[in-house]
Order: C-alpha cells, then sequence, then structure tokens
C-alpha cells in the first residue's frame, strides 16, 4: 500500500497538522542562520513558516505533488525519500519534521541519515503519531475492511511507538535524548468531518481496494465512529496522540 497525497485535499482536510504545530516550533527554537532541514515538509506552509525566523531552510519530501506545492510558495524543496536524503554529511544545525516520520517505514534507514547530515551536536526535533494515535479510528477500519474481505489492508500503515521504544532507537542510533513526550491531542476535524479524514490520510488504503468498494467502506467506518468521535452538534474530533521529542547527534 503506498499513500498518495492530494494537495489540495491535503489543505482542505489536514489544515489542522501546520495550525496544531505551535509546540513542536517551540522546541525547534530556530535561529536567524541555522541551516534547517524540514522532513516530510509536506506543502511547505511549516517549513515557510521556520524561514520567516531568519533560519535557512530546505525541504524534503517523498511526494512529488507536495514537492511541487511547497515549491509554489518559494520554499526551497527537493523530492527525495528520508531513508536516502540528497544532502551531504554534516549539512545542517537541525533537522525538523512535523506529522511525517510515523509515515516512514524503515526507521533506522531514516534514522541513520538525518544522524549523517546534522553537524555534530545538530538536533532532531520532531513530532509524529505516538502510541494509541487514531486508535479508534484504526479499529473501526480494520474491522470493515474485514468484513469485506481485505483484512491486512491497515496494516503498517503507519508507526506509533511509545516514548521509551522511540528513545532507544534513537540512542541506538548515536543521538542523546533531551526531551520526548507522549502529548494526548484530540484533534477538531475540517467540516468534511471523519469522511474527509479518511479519503485524505487512507487514500492508499482506499486505493488499495476495488472501486466500487471504497465509498461502502468510508460509509460503514463513519457509521461506527459516529458514536465515540462525533458530537450531537455533528463535529467530528479525531483520537491523536503525538509523540514530541528533541534529540542530539
Amino acid at each position: 500500500m503506498t499513500q498518495t497525497w492530494n494537495p489540495q485535499a491535503y489543505c482542505t482536510n489536514g489544515a489542522f497538522v501546520h495550525g496544531l504545530a505551535g509546540g513542536v516550533l517551540e522546541w525547534l527554537a530556530a535561529q536567524p542562520g541555522e541551516r534547517i532541514l524540514d522532513l516530510g515538509c509536506g506543502d511547505g506552509q511549516l517549513t515557510r513558516r521556520i524561514a520567516a525566523t531568519g533560519a535557512v531552510v530546505t525541504g524534503v519530501d517523498a511526494s512529488p505533488q507536495m514537492v511541487a506545492a511547497a515549491r509554489s510558495r518559494g520554499i526551497v524543496a527537493e523530492e527525495a525519500a528520508a531513508e536516502s536524503l540528497p544532502h551531504g554529511d554534516a549539512s545542517f544545525d537541525a533537522v525538523f519534521s512535523n506529522a511525517a516520520l510515523h509515515w516512514i517505514r524503515d526507521q533506522d534507514a531514516m534514522m541513520a541519515e538525518v544522524r549523517r547530515v546534522l553537524k555534530p551536536g545538530g538536533r532532531f526535533v520532531a513530532e509524529m503519531g505516538g502510541h494509541g494515535n487514531i486508535a479508534a479510528i484504526r479499529v473501526a477500519l480494520m474491522a470493515v475492511l474485514a468484513r469485506h474481505g481485505h483484512a491486512g489492508c491497515e496494516d503498517g500503515v503507519n508507526y506509533f511507538p511509545t516514548p521509551d521504544a522511540y528513545a532507544r532507537r534513537l540512542v541506538n542510533h548515536g543521538f542523546q535524548v533531551e526531551r520526548i513526550a507522549l502529548i494526548p491531542r484530540p484533534t477538531p476535524l475540517a467540516e468534511s468531518g471523519m469522511e474527509g479524514w479518511l479519503r485524505t490520510f487512507r487514500s492508499g488504503v482506499l486505493d488499495s481496494l476495488p472501486e466500487a468498494l471504497r465509498d461502502t467502506v468510508v460509509a460503514e467506518t463513519v457509521d461506527l465512529l459516529a458514536p465515540a468521535l462525533r458530537d450531537e452538534e455533528g463535529n467530528w474530533t479525531a483520537d491523536y496522540a503525538r509523540l514530541r521529542f528533541i534529540a542530539r547527534a
């Protein structure tokens, strides 16, 4: 399963991703003149906020559509996988990432690359999905997929670790973990609600299904989740939990 990204749908249904990133930006504390890599820069909205501090920021993303969207905002962005970065050794004072690391399949290869491109003492500051993130959404979607004979389509889509497990992984790659925290963050969704979320953040799962089944899977998942995640006025809140950390090379 390969997740696909539509910048317009992401902007409409995923604006909360950059809108709620103030905490991790504070942990980054970008300084004028610093060279910073935004790993998984998406459409470049956060990259632009970092650049406004006076830092020299480069974005990188595996999605050509997202790279094009970032470039349209004036961001210097490159298309590349996090497991194979197109940058020289010790190129950056900091590597930053928001809402991207949980999509990366080979975490060890990614960490090795981040360590390589950081200057000695450089910082790796990120926020990602943590243990328990979208638990209700995943359970509902898996139940519907299994009912229609497609059990397993949701397996391995994301990696949501505990703080202890991720800290150990970072240490194994030579990082010193300064701070790491699991932060519950119930997240109000856009007007498109859970349907919009599923069509944006599970587009790869849906694309792997027979076309005639996709709308049914979305509708049944929405129905299952409504009693838990939709209020009496019809507003949806996703059960997010974020893992945020600072680690030094």
